[in-house]
């Protein structure tokens, strides 16, 4: 509470465990995954106390258990303008450009998160927000269909709508009118078995890619996927078929190693769910499913173009095993020590004062040399988790729940000044988030020395 107001990570918090709460209710999986997942996380803790530790000293081991990302998509520029305003009021900014209509997805992206590592400390949830490319719809009269059906419905309850211009006006919410808010803002993201449509137009439109189906088709934009982090995501794909649940085939993103890099994603396969559409006739929807992630550090730009070329390298494969195993060749020229990694500037790293470096200012703003101070044991650092998300993995566990088919049309050209007219505002470089997040422990270490000799 400040002034009497809730704060934002409090009302991001609530809003995340309501969510989560939900979710379980709708897609029972689910819950079953966030047992596995905590499971493992333990046994991961228990067996290896140094980073135990590590995570402690980060601030991270607290956020671990109530960490989620999740995943919606809306159909137009309108819906996507005012949930930027919802997501504000929690503390959330879109973070990144994707444009994954290039791996035959028809909808770009961003990554409404926190900014600030108090708030990502506190709770880091993070919803990716996909807005649907109505124009690469090919048949014409579908596609204008499908633009009027979007314009008439309203995913967002009257009362969240007044709240959202109370919150504007007063600049808080209260008790009160945070909880109400919640449940109203919650309303826009719960399943709807109902359709807008008769069976005919759903047809038509799952025909052109599911994903069109599922963003024109319902009343809002259900969440469709739930994500809790694990400390290792190989454990749970081996053990997600003794917990009932049948995971993807091939785990995205990096391989594993010492130093994990980035994000790595897997996920069970989506629902086949009963649905209702306007005629009376019956049918099912695939759509909602479940994932986990394990998060890794932050590559600078030089580090995602060596990330990017190694990747492409490694190639792909329809089963786990020569997929890792593909990737480690292919990763072994990426450097797996924190030291190598800041050396090359392949990383983004938080920086800290001992108690030594404390005792000694002087030193601190003299030097030039980074590894000189952390060998004398005057600087620490810490790896910054990556807060964000890569496009190939993304298009990856969307094809993979869509019934393994590419369905793409046509990719066209994704703008992202188009994505940002819609959105209604800019949207974040996420490398110049972690930029300033490194600089500014420098600066607060006094490291005066090593920032202007490193030029940053």
């Amino acid at each position: 509470m400040e002034n009497g107001w809730v704060t934002a990570d409090e009302l991001r918090t609530s809003f995340a465990s309501a969510m989560s709460d939900m979710y379980q209710q709708e897609v029972p999986q689910y819950g079953t995954l966030l047992r596995l997942v905590k499971q493992v996380n333990d046994e991961v803790l228990a067996q290896n106390p140094a980073l135990r530790l590590q995570l402690e000293q980060q601030g991270e081991l607290a956020r671990l258990s109530v960490e989620r990302h999740g995943a919606i998509r809306v159909g137009t520029g309108a819906e996507l303008t005012m949930l930027r305003q919802i997501f504000a009021i929690m503390g959330m900014f879109p973070v990144g450009y994707y444009d994954l209509s290039q791996a035959g997805v028809p909808v770009h992206s961003t990554a409404f998160r926190p900014l600030d590592e108090a708030a990502l400390k506190v709770n880091p949830f993070r919803l990716f927000t996909s807005l649907l490319r109505t124009e690469l719809i090919e048949d014409v009269a579908l596609r204008e269909k499908a633009v009027s059906i979007l314009a008439a419905r309203d995913i967002f309850t009257p009362r969240c709508r007044e709240l959202v211009a109370l919150h504007q006006q007063e600049g808080g919410f209260t008790p009160a009118q945070a909880e109400e808010f919640i449940r109203e803002a919650l309303e826009t993201f719960r399943w709807h078995q109902q359709t807008l449509v008769d069976s005919t137009t759903y047809h038509a439109l799952h025909e052109q890619h599911r994903l069109i189906a599922d963003v024109v088709c319902f009343p809002g934009c259900h969440i469709n996927h739930l994500t809790p982090r694990t400390l290792d995501i190989d454990r749970v794909q081996a053990l997600m078929p003794e917990a009932g649940i049948t995971p993807k085939a091939t785990i995205e993103g990096p391989p594993a190693r010492k130093i994990p890099l980035l994000l790595r994603q897997t996920s069970f396969r989506a629902l086949e769910e009963k649905v209702r559409f306007t005629d009376n006739a019956q049918g099912t929807h695939t759509a909602r499913f479940g994932e986990i992630e394990q998060r890794g550090i932050a590559l600078t730009a030089k580090g995602r173009a060596l990330y990017d070329r190694l990747l492409a390298q490694a190639g792909t494969a329809s089963d786990n095993v020569t997929q890792q195993r593909q990737l480690e060749v292919a990763f072994s020229a990426f450097p797996d020590n924190e030291k190598t990694l800041r050396q090359h500037e392949l990383a983004w790293f938080s920086w800290s004062l001992t108690e030594k470096g404390k005792a000694n200012p002087q030193l601190i703003a003299a030097e030039t040399d980074r590894e000189k101070l952390v060998a004398e044991g005057c600087l620490t650092a810490s790896p910054v988790i990556y807060e964000d998300f890569l496009p190939v993995s993304a298009a990856g566990i969307f094809q993979s729940n869509l019934g393994g088919e590419s369905q793409a049309r046509s990719a066209g050209n994704a703008s992202q000044q188009a994505f940002e007219a819609a959105l209604g505002s800019p949207v974040h470089d996420e490398i110049a988030l972690y930029w300033q997040r490194e600089i500014a422990s420098l600066l607060h270490c006094n490291a005066s020395g090593v920032l202007a000799a490193s030029g940053r």
